[in-house]
């Protein structure tokens, strides 16, 4: 494909996603109130990875440039303006100037210098860091004057712009000790003060009650206003609710009690969608840049009895054989209610731009896998059960969130599907944070079901999952070297991709990258729900996107209506970028 007629490509894909409307003037005051799943973890950006902490994070803190969630492109944020060196490795970024921290303290380029010095120390371990090294050196910040500060990188990156979105700028009035001490990890918990805290987004952290609630407050000190300079948010307070469960969230949302309901499970939606409330609003967004994927453990950490098992799970042709035996289209059908799309490779549909459209697809077949397993050295025995060479019968157990109810049906599913294999496959699931200590910590799991993507189109943010060395590799994280040739072959063209100014050559080398993902199956992909969000009619600018913060991310703009003007039927649809 030529570069022209990617250009072409390009402009065709996101033409309609390119316009935003001007969202509408707001009226000051009120509390918005927003349901959560689970509690946040944490409130420090350095360490956050669940979904929750990274929502409240959102929404305390700034970028210096960030990625409009509509428009999937990148506008000014802390950084009002930026200029690329004509040789591409190197950026100077304008910081707005009289902007303050939400505890008042000026906000200027030592900061800056001191973000990204934090985010990529080793020692600090930040899940950003890998998206900050290029070439295999940090990309380097230094202050040209009090607001300008200049970017350099190792080598051109392709991209550059969107690195920034999602390095929350940090308070170095605050942290610099906090850093020097080494004790980064441990600041900033939801039991912390808010005295303690400090950011330049549209909220601060005011209060927590463990399983109920975390309430934030009005920046008074944020940078942005709107059309009429009135300073933005509109709203007083913030208030996540804690709700447990799915049914929970839905019955409180029912009931009056919450406004926002940000991710919902497909059920849920048709639940809501059979009440025909008029004063709701129900949005099918289209599909998400969310994948569900299954994957085995094969860190040479791992405990013994999980060891023991790793010669099925290191044979690429035994994880081909249960990716064969998984029904798809069943779980987009039973789980999502046809609100979903069934994955042979890890990038999803939605991300129209990326998604590799000649990954191979073959349809569910218990006897073709069965082929590959005889193949492979298993056998059966009078009873049904898979036994490998030595006689050994196959069984482990896959690992799964509690909270998130579609993912634990995925995973049931999932096993029933394994199950026909003459495997004996049990569920368990666990809280979250349990869920990631083993994970990260213990390694003492056999299989895994969970959910990444979400956050961009562009394949750099997800370099911490696809390079051997990336904190999130989870199937064998943090590698001083790869493990095997496929997986040096993933790190080379990961790197290049990074690095690679002219899209179609980048293109390509990401079209490998699916191709050896979807050949070597280190996790095998599943499914990617439709982002599916619902809100009261009383907030004002609600418009959902399919990029991860679904319904908040323009909680700035988002205010009390206080005049309906009478209520239409629900909406079950919305024209935003990604609709299919």
């Amino acid at each position: 494909m030529t570069g022209r007629l990617v250009t072409v490509l390009l402009f065709c894909i996101f033409r309609t996603a390119a316009f935003q409307a001007p969202f509408e003037p707001g009226v000051p005051g009120g509390t918005l109130r927003v349901a959560q799943k689970a509690e946040p973890k944490t409130l420090n950006p350095l360490v956050a990875i669940d979904a929750p902490s990274r929502e409240v994070i959102r929404l305390l803190h700034a970028d210096l440039i960030t990625i409009n969630r509509y428009t999937q492109r990148t506008e000014p944020a802390l950084a009002e303006s930026w200029k690329a060196a004509k040789d591409g490795r190197s950026f100077t970024l304008a910081l707005r100037k009289g902007v303050h921290f939400s505890d008042g303290h000026p906000f200027d380029a030592d900061d800056v210098i001191f973000t990204f010095q934090v985010y990529t120390d080793k020692a600090v371990a930040a899940p950003q860091r890998d998206l900050l090294m290029v070439g295999e050196e940090p990309v380097r910040v230094r202050k040209t004057g009090s607001h300008t500060v200049v970017v350099t990188l190792s080598q051109p990156y392709a991209a550059a712009e969107r690195i920034f979105d999602g390095i929350a700028i940090l308070p170095r009035h605050l942290l610099e000790a906090d850093y020097r001490a080494g004790r980064l990890a441990k600041i900033w918990t939801v039991a912390s003060t808010p005295q303690s805290m400090a950011g330049l987004g549209p909220f601060r952290f005011r209060e927590h009650k463990a399983g109920e609630w975390i309430r934030l407050d009005r920046n008074p000190y944020y940078w942005k206003s709107d059309a009429n300079r009135r300073r933005l948010p509109y709203f007083d307070e913030v208030v996540l609710r804690a709700t447990g469960t799915e049914e929970n969230q839905v019955i409180r949302f029912l009931a009056g009690e919450l406004d926002v309901l940000g991710r919902l499970a497909a059920r849920s939606y048709a639940a809501i969608e059979q009440k025909a409330l008029p004063d709701v609003q129900l949005v099918d967004a289209g599909s998400s840049l969310e994948y569900n994927v299954a994957f085995f453990n094969l860190n040479t950490s791992a405990p013994a009895h999980v060891a023991s098992k790793q010669t099925w799970f290191g044979d690429k042709r035994f994880r081909q054989a249960l990716s064969l035996a998984a029904d798809r289209e069943g779980m987009a059908r039973l789980v999502y209610g046809g609100r979903a799309t069934p994955l042979w490779g890890h990038v999803p549909p939605g991300n129209r731009i990326w998604a590799a459209q000649d990954i191979a697809k073959p349809p569910r077949s218990i006897p073709a896998a069965k082929q590959i397993l005889t193949q492979v050295g298993f056998q059966w025995d009078s009873a049904g059960r898979l036994l490998d060479r030595a006689g050994t019968p196959v069984r482990f157990t896959i690992v799964v969130s509690s909270s998130n109810s579609e993912r634990s049906r995925l995973a049931t599913i999932l096993a029933s599907d394994w199950r026909e294999l003459g495997i004996d496959v049990q569920v368990v699931p666990l809280e979250f944070r349990a869920l990631l200590d083993r994970l990260m910590n213990s390694k003492d799991y056999d299989a895994c079901l969970l959910g990444f993507g979400g956050g961009d189109a562009d394949p750099n943010p997800e370099m911490n999952i696809w390079l051997s060395s990336g904190s999130m590799h989870f199937w064998n994280p943090q590698q001083k070297s790869p493990a095997t040739p496929w997986e040096a072959r993933l790190d080379e063209l990961m790197r290049r991709q990074m690095t690679t100014t002219d899209f179609a050559a980048r293109h390509a080398l990401f079209r490998e990258v699916q191709q050896i993902v979807a050949g070597e199956r280190p996790v095998i992909s599943l499914v990617s729900p439709n982002v599916l969000v619902a809100a009261r009619r009383s907030v004002g600018n609600f418009r959902p996107a399919i990029l991860d913060s679904y319904a908040l991310w323009n909680a700035e703009y988002l205010y009390r209506v206080t005049s309906t003007g009478g209520l239409g039927q629900i909406t079950k649809s919305a024209q935003v970028p990604g609709k299919r």
